[in-house]
């Protein structure tokens, strides 16, 4: 009898976790490559990561269909093969969905690695938490991996480990008008771990400043807000139609080009 109660108690403590991680990264499905018909001439050609091998971590932003318009616009501008190890729903956050701290750590090794996210912790109310989360300053303190600043520096720690030569990459969560935090700066409108949106963003900016990762703030220089997103924005008014995609990603290829 007590047998047969420790495989159902472990049956059940099991169930749990494969709910989180139904949802897995499948690279496969997002490998893209230079077009046959790009031009032949790119004004990268030359830059530090012209023809070096691109992966991506994130959540739908990152991995949705229409985001390969602006990976596909990076692979023929950059010579570039980009691999995306996204997950929707994923945030930094170890708590959140199929998390970049899971996908960072089952990643193959690339020359360029972009960290993309995280409008989900926002809308999943996980802790901002601060800079130094899981640091050499807290003693790696795993506790601290279920806030955002604490995924993003274990990404970041496991990253320069994979490959100590790569560079890696941050671009800000983008705008979304599903409330007003998510667009404005300036919102008093707070999630409900008591934050805004762009305490999100300007501690994604923190964390980077700390390792030295070059951050491309697609939060501030995106060029969207409540006049213009019906644009580039699906219906849901979360997630960028594939003309949001065309419209960011030339200037995230000029990032990536040499990471300025």
């Amino acid at each position: 009898m007590k047998k047969i109660f420790l495989v159902i108690l472990a049956f059940a403590l099991v169930l749990p976790l494969q709910a989180q991680h139904k949802h897995r990264s499948d690279p496969s499905a997002h490998h893209i490559t230079p077009s046959a018909d790009r031009s032949a001439v790119s004004p990268y050609q030359g830059c530090k990561n012209y023809g070096k091998s691109i992966a991506v971590f994130g959540g739908s932003l990152s991995v949705n269909k229409e985001s390969d318009t602006a990976k596909q616009i990076w692979a023929d501008l950059l010579g570039s093969e980009v691999v995306t190890y996204g997950v929707g729903g994923a945030g930094f956050s170890i708590d959140q969905g199929y998390s970049l701290q899971y996908q960072v750590d089952t990643a193959g090794v690339h020359d360029v690695y972009v960290l993309w996210a995280s409008t989900n912790d926002f809308n999943g109310g996980r802790p901002v938490g601060r800079w130094k989360d899981y640091t050499e300053l807290d003693g790696y303190d795993t506790s601290r991996l279920s806030t955002q600043c604490g995924g993003i520096n274990y990404c970041i720690k496991k990253l320069r480990e994979k490959n100590p030569a790569a560079e890696i990459y941050f671009f800000t969560s983008l705008r979304f008008f599903t409330r007003d935090s998510g667009h404005n700066p300036y919102s008093a409108d707070i999630n409900k771990s008591g934050a805004s949106f762009a305490d999100y963003v300007s501690a994604q900016i923190e964390c980077c400043r700390y390792h030295g990762v070059a951050v491309l703030d697609q939060f501030s220089i995106q060029g969207v807000d409540e006049h213009n997103y019906q644009l580039f924005y699906l219906p849901d008014r979360l997630h960028m139609n594939a003309e949001g995609y065309r419209r960011i990603g030339p200037v995230q290829a000029a990032f990536l080009a040499n990471g300025l």
